[in-house]
């Protein structure tokens, strides 16, 4: 596993691959510039091919990769966010990585045994902050926001990004509560085109201004990295924010249903350790090892602590904070939900079931007439999982004003 690095492509395979990547980044500029226009509100901008250094209101500084090179520069915001509780300028100080490998593992009698696709994750594993190549600190200034909507993807699921920002991510204020959206994206992986993607997810920035992007690749295994990134992110530039939602870029999510669930826990006083999902209890690892979720018994060998699935869950602030703390402590775990799931262990927490939660869909049948029936999702939380399209089919019938419902739907 290379996903901590960048090989060099030889032979006929980089021009393959770059023509490849043309037909594709013509499609999604065109894509870009339709929304550019469309778009309600925004910043006007230049119409140009290509975002170039003339599009951003960052500065270019020029920091050591993870490579330990100086030749990669990173975009950070001029003007960075202030704690409210702190004088000093909060900023993010992850800007030299030295991530090479922990060659002592290698001595290690398990680790001589360990499945070869997880080594490069265990000798890697010591690296846990990125520099970041496209930071919004000011999506939490002036203390606007109460719930943040965090939303995980990679840079080639632009239509994912697309029908959220259009359906649940966009943002606007429930019940006199501001939300806001931001999506977190690492690198292009080993492989592609990384420099059109990168300047596709620049332009794509330019125009919504929702992107948080670290420089470690996007891969599976670091999934985890974008769990520990965010909390410390959170930490630094959000201190008046006091609910997160996180989830995947595949999910419908009714926000109307959320923040009265927020409400109530607010009510009854039992938001400060709030952490709620679809709560999976007593599992163990998959040994299975053609399965996406195989652990070695070498890596893991005892039951998984109750953690949430990972589609779609809500925590409060505070103790986002104090997963954040326990987190520094943590090995790093290649699953992200159960990595999460440990640092609640640590602080002797226990994930809160709740039935809107559906993050295996709303029926594990996936036949079943139940899930793509609008009147659940009208009355749900969290439902997973759909393509854009079905994301933007069933938003719009969700709020139409011709669905009609029984007062109270089970399931």
């Amino acid at each position: 596993m290379d996903h901590f690095f960048r090989r060099k492509r030889v032979g006929l395979l980089k021009p393959l691959l770059s023509l490849s990547l043309v037909f594709a980044s013509f499609l999604m500029i065109h894509k870009l510039k339709v929304a550019e226009k469309d778009a309600v509100g925004l910043k006007h901008v230049r119409d140009t091919p290509w975002c170039g250094p003339e599009c951003f209101s960052y500065k270019k500084r020029i920091v050591k990769n993870s490579l330990g090179s100086s030749d990669s520069p990173v975009l950070s915001n001029t003007v960075e966010a202030q704690r409210v509780t702190n004088k000093i300028p909060a900023i993010w100080d992850a800007q030299v990585l030295n991530c090479s490998e922990d060659s002592s593992v290698r001595t290690q009698d398990w680790f001589k045994r360990l499945d070869p696709r997880f080594h490069q994750f265990v000798l890697h594993r010591h690296c846990r902050y990125f520099p970041m190549l496209i930071n919004h600190p000011e999506k939490c200034a002036l203390g606007e926001a109460h719930l943040l909507m965090v939303v995980k993807s990679v840079i080639e699921q632009h239509d994912r990004r697309e029908a959220v920002r259009k359906t649940w991510g966009k943002e606007h204020t429930v019940d006199g509560k501001k939300i806001k959206t931001l999506f977190l994206l690492g690198s292009p992986t080993t492989g592609k085109d990384t420099k059109n993607l990168q300047k596709l997810i620049e332009y794509e920035d330019r125009i919504y201004g929702d992107i948080l992007q670290w420089d470690f690749m996007d891969t599976f295994f670091n999934l985890t990295l974008k769990e520990v990134n965010f909390l410390k992110w959170f930490d630094i530039y959000c201190s008046d924010v006091q609910f997160i939602f996180k989830g995947d870029d595949d999910v419908f999510v009714n926000p109307q249903n959320l923040v009265q669930l927020i409400d109530f826990k607010v009510e009854d006083r039992k938001e400060a350790n709030l952490f709620v999902g679809d709560t999976i209890s007593k599992a163990i690892p998959i040994r299975n090892r053609q399965s996406k979720y195989y652990i070695p018994r070498e890596l893991y060998d005892k039951p998984y602590p109750p953690y949430v699935g990972g589609g779609g869950f809500l925590m409060s602030s505070k103790l986002a904070r104090r997963l954040f703390v326990v987190s520094e402590d943590m090995e790093l775990y290649p699953i992200d939900d159960v990595f999460l799931g440990m640092c609640l262990q640590k602080l002797h927490l226990v994930p809160e079931m709740h039935p809107g939660f559906r993050t295996f869909g709303i029926t594990r049948r996936k036949v079943s007439s139940m899930n793509s029936e609008p009147c659940f999702y009208k009355n749900l939380i969290v439902v997973h999982k759909l393509s854009a399209q079905e994301l933007l089919t069933m938003w719009s019938v969700v709020h139409s004003e011709e669905l009609k419902c029984a007062i109270n739907v089970s399931i």
